[in-house]
């Protein structure tokens, strides 16, 4: 008998929490318990044939340079995709890197984007002023409506883009509805599921195409080091994604590629504990005479609360806390916080507070950061894994001197 006749060795059949403890390993001929570290550019090849395979696609599993093949690339790929759910995965230097490959590599000058008009800064300046540099338009709808999105498809359009949660107002996407409009027009389905975490929320099983992440967020989630990652089928991974990080080389280290895969052993607990105190902090700041509305997917109060429970498992880390007296009421509760800091990350161990109308958001106009919801007063809070009761305090306290 072997280990290998074991059902369990199939990680497929492995739950979630156990993946990201074993999924996608390699080990060396030193049979080594932690992942090794892979710092190298190139490769040497047993011979000019084996050479001329490689390069034509032949050896499974082989590296030619570590600019987008490298044996940590592979640990961190493989076993995200086991979690998510994926045939395939490449890893990015950066979450705004994934977001750039996944919606230019699907395409080409005269095409159109459909994008849900609640999104992170940095995804909306790629839809809205960088893809229309290389003659591809963009159309942004209120992505609460799945109806939006049918009026505002047209023959050429290829992509739709969401995130869902949104950034920073928590609105929801109804991710199937918005899938199967995409797919009746030929048009294929990105979503950025930070928020939501492959925890929480499978896109693919939904209906996607391709799924981002910032892994700098959740993932690493401590702080260290950045990264992104793009998952989906392994023709569309293997595909146009690949060839175009190939080509234009927004490669992550694999120093990092090493941490994140090292960061997803204790991603199921640093999430579920963070989503827990997330709850707490909710029920503590709901109804605050100095609050006027706490937002949060899995709040019976949130206006989509049922496409809420439906399709995320839980409602995740983030909440936003739209506080009265505008920004200096926001800035008020800030600069008082002792345990919880100012930053614009998120995902991270130690809880943030970030105010996007001067930060994440401050490119957009006023009126296009009224439209998504952006208004002075709210603040976007990142649960970490500090003692809930701090935390609640911290805020309290914050809140005495709005």
């Amino acid at each position: 008998m072997s280990r290998k006749n074991n059902p369990l060795a199939d990680p497929k059949k492995l739950s979630a929490a156990t993946q990201m403890v074993h999924g996608g390993g390699k080990r060396s001929e030193f049979n080594e318990t932690s992942e090794a570290l892979f710092l190298n550019s190139g490769y040497a090849y047993p011979s000019s044939e084996h050479a001329e395979l490689l390069f034509q696609g032949k050896v499974p599993g082989g590296h030619n340079y570590s600019r987008f093949a490298n044996p940590n690339y592979d640990m961190f790929q493989n076993r995200m995709a086991l979690i998510e759910g994926a045939e395939a995965a490449r890893c990015f230097a950066t979450g705004m890197s994934a977001v750039t490959n996944a919606v230019m590599s699907q395409v080409r000058a005269g095409d159109h984007i459909v994008a849900s008009q609640a999104l992170f800064g940095g995804c909306r300046y790629v839809v809205e002023d960088f893809a229309p540099r290389f003659g591809v338009a963009s159309t942004l709808v209120d992505g609460r409506d799945p109806a939006n999105f049918a009026a505002a498809m047209q023959p050429n359009t290829k992509v739709v883009f969401i995130e869902t949660p949104t950034n920073p107002t928590l609105e929801l996407v109804d991710i199937a509805a918005v899938a199967e409009i995409a797919h009746a027009h030929g048009a294929k389905l990105i979503v950025d599921n930070v928020f939501a975490t492959a925890l929480y929320q499978k896109p693919l099983e939904l209906g996607a195409d391709l799924v981002t992440y910032s892994a700098t967020k959740h993932i690493d989630g401590q702080g260290r080091v950045l990264g992104g990652i793009v998952l989906g089928s392994k023709a569309l991974i293997e595909g146009d994604v690949h060839t175009f990080l190939r080509h234009t080389g927004a490669t992550l280290s694999p120093f990092n590629a090493w941490v994140l895969t090292k960061g997803l052993e204790t991603f199921a607990l640093r999430v579920e504990q963070m989503t827990n105190s997330a709850e707490k902090v909710v029920a503590a700041l709901s109804g605050h005479p100095k609050v006027n509305r706490v937002i949060y997917p899995h709040d019976p109060s949130h206006p989509q609360y049922e496409l809420g429970k439906r399709q995320m498992k839980r409602g995740s880390t983030l909440l936003a806390i739209d506080v009265k007296g505008g920004q200096d009421g926001a800035f008020a509760l800030s600069d008082n916080l002792a345990v919880i800091l100012i930053s614009n990350n998120l995902g991270d161990a130690k809880s943030l507070i970030t105010h996007p109308r001067t930060t994440t958001h401050a490119r957009l106009t006023e009126e296009v950061r009224l439209e998504t919801g952006v208004t002075p007063g709210l603040l976007r809070l990142s649960v970490g894994l500090e003692d809930p009761d701090d935390l609640i305090a911290d805020l309290m306290y914050g809140l005495d001197q709005v």
